[in-house]
């Protein structure tokens, strides 16, 4: 019950920010702390929701797509094909760590563009 509703709340978490309301995506997800991996957003919570208001400013039109989920005690990694202006297309992977309360407080991804070409016939998916 507590796995599913972690990646529950990670997904919506995710979509909330990425979608362009990173400070409701924060009242309702986020607990005391956030420990931020990502070298291109600053640590804690504020520097989550600049992160996020600024690609919303610059990017309105990107969308996501949350392809796979899995949980893990209190660990949630959600796999996503993100597409940007110009169908510039990516793939993340995104960790996040639950507290006690069921709370996210920390936060590592990865972000590989999707080449033109591949060296296989398999997808990124």
């Amino acid at each position: 019950m507590v796995l599913q509703k972690n990646k529950e709340n990670a997904i919506s978490y995710y979509r909330t920010a990425f979608l362009g309301q990173p400070k409701l995506a924060k009242e309702k997800y986020v607990g005391n702390g956030h420990i931020q991996h990502n070298p291109a957003v600053a640590n804690g919570t504020q520097g989550f929701i600049d992160y996020f208001e600024r690609m919303q400013i610059e990017y309105p039109k990107k969308s996501i797509e949350f392809v796979r989920n899995i949980a893990e005690g209190n660990l949630v990694a959600l796999h996503t094909h993100q597409i940007w202006p110009d169908n510039d297309q990516y793939i993340t992977m995104d960790f996040f760590r639950f507290d006690t309360h069921g709370k996210i407080c920390e936060h590592w991804d990865a972000i590989q563009q999707i080449p033109e070409k591949s060296e296989n016939p398999n997808t990124m998916f």
